[in-house]
């Protein structure tokens, strides 16, 4: 029954923002590749709120790039699935200067401009509930700058700490869906959410619902048409 609920509740919530111009963090599929410089996964608009799902490895790091010009605001934030097993689970925040990738392209260490950010709060840490994934994550680190110069920025989120998990990195505060079939969007962000979370029980509870609920309308459909017949045999 909670099962059921979970799944319905999104469907209808699905109903009433597909007439609404924006609902929060859109998301940025990836096909987990984006590990140097060089293939950093780009940012279309660092002001617009996107949210990017990441398993991370042990002494692995992903990159992500944005443009960006001098005086703009810049965003970013890290969350962690609320998930047994990581509840300690925090991994470093670089940001990354155009002139720091010029000068070398193969080092994001320690340099004037490169910028380090560490979780400094307490473990499990803040939690906050996201009610259309319907999933809670604890807050970590949360960056607010000034751009200081035009130029391509890196976001490199790596292990220090020799641990494995999972995190969700938010970039940007314009919600933004302006052109975009709600339709489409808002389910398959459910559905990789569910994936994110390993809530598979879920996921097949809803492809269950679509395939049984166009049967049972069916079903229905044709038995008023039967009983119609009835009536004028």
């Amino acid at each position: 029954m909670a099962l059921m609920k979970k799944i319905i509740v999104p469907l209808l919530f699905l109903i009433v923002v597909s007439s609404s111009p924006a609902y929060g963090h859109k998301l940025i599929s990836h096909d987990d590749s984006h590990r140097d410089f060089d293939s950093a996964l780009v940012i279309p608009d660092h002001k617009i709120s996107w949210a990017i799902y990441e398993n991370l490895g042990i002494n692995e790091a992903k990159f992500y790039s944005f443009d960006a010009k001098k005086g703009d605001l810049f965003y970013t934030s890290i969350v962690i699935p609320k998930i047994e097993g990581l509840e300690e689970y925090s991994p470093t925040l670089v940001l990354v200067s155009p002139q720091k990738v010029q000068n070398d392209n193969n080092s994001y260490g320690t340099h004037s401009n490169t910028e380090k950010f560490l979780y400094e709060g307490n473990f499990p840490g803040r939690e906050f509930y996201e009610p259309f994934g319907q999933v809670t994550y604890w807050e970590r680190q949360e960056i607010k700058t000034e751009i200081p110069e035009d130029g391509r920025y890196f976001i490199i989120v790596t292990d220090e700490k020799n641990q494995i998990g999972k995190y969700s990195l938010a970039i940007g505060t314009i919600e933004d869906f302006s052109g975009e079939n709600m339709f489409l969007i808002l389910p398959k962000s459910w559905f990789e959410t569910k994936l994110f979370v390993n809530d598979y029980a879920s996921i097949v509870i809803s492809f269950f619902i679509l395939i049984a609920l166009p049967i049972t309308l069916s079903m229905i459909f044709i038995k008023k048409r039967k009983r119609k017949l009835k009536r004028f045999s």
